[in-house]
């Protein structure tokens, strides 16, 4: 009975995490659909390891994975919806959707060039950040921001990308444990996107997944928390890891 009881209470630990996945796409604000155009892993939970080799796209995706490539402009604008478990709320008044409200932290987007976005593998590719939201002056997050939206983050595409398949990357950083080594928490998922327009690309600073981010970095290894307990920020400036979003 005890093992059982064990079992259980594990499976509802589970089952009721207060984590999120990456679900829906929009262009302009027109939604493309649930689970369409973007891979979406059936778990919620996050990666904690920044050398996983899930680290660009995540893994365990949702079947059939969707083969449709989203068509965009440069200069669109372009956004991804996160919710509690595939399809939103877990239940009705979740107070965990689309995230636990205690898992601060800065929202980003990467971009990597494909040959075709509805095949191309994750790994391997060179990524280039279009976005990130962090810390503001009033002790705001990008993932308050992201609650306060609906579960929505969106940005606009730059005007100087090439025309092009892209796989899009949307990332989460909570930061709510990050005082300690590996706690910090890594949601992400890969949207596929077809880019026209007049851009011909640029010099963007590109990274690697796993690679752009080391475990001891300022931004990953933090305590976020001020004198009173609050998760406002230590006191100084908070610093998003990865590269500098490309600036046309």
């Amino acid at each position: 009975m005890k093992a059982i009881a064990v079992t259980v209470l594990s499976f509802l630990t589970a089952f009721s995490s207060a984590h999120a996945v990456a679900q829906r796409v929009r262009v302009n604000g027109a939604d493309q659909g649930q689970l369409v155009g973007i891979r979406t892993p059936n778990s919620n939970y996050p990666i904690q390891n920044v050398n996983d080799g899930n680290m660009a796209c995540n893994s365990g995706f949702r079947t059939p994975v969707s083969t449709k490539v989203i068509d965009v402009k440069a200069g669109d604008r372009i956004g991804v919806q996160w919710g509690h478990v595939i399809g939103g709320a877990q239940f009705a008044n979740d107070p965990d959707h689309p995230i636990a409200k205690s898992h601060k932290g800065p929202t980003l987007f990467y971009m990597a060039k494909v040959d075709n976005a509805a095949t191309a593998s994750g790994s391997g590719l060179k990524w280039f950040k279009v976005f990130e939201d962090g810390l503001d002056g009033s002790g705001q997050w990008g993932v308050d921001r992201m609650i306060n939206s609906g579960g929505w983050v969106d940005f606009q595409l730059p005007s100087c990308i090439a025309s092009g398949n892209y796989l899009l990357r949307t990332e989460i950083i909570a930061l709510h444990s990050a005082s300690k080594p590996g706690e910090a928490q890594f949601y992400m998922g890969c949207a596929q996107i077809n880019v026209s327009g007049s851009g011909s690309g640029s010099n963007a600073q590109t990274v690697s997944f796993p690679g752009a981010y080391s475990a001891n970095d300022p931004g990953i290894l933090v305590s976020i928390y001020n004198a009173q307990g609050q998760p406002r920020g230590n006191g100084q400036a908070y610093k998003i890891p990865g590269p500098a979003v490309l600036r046309c």
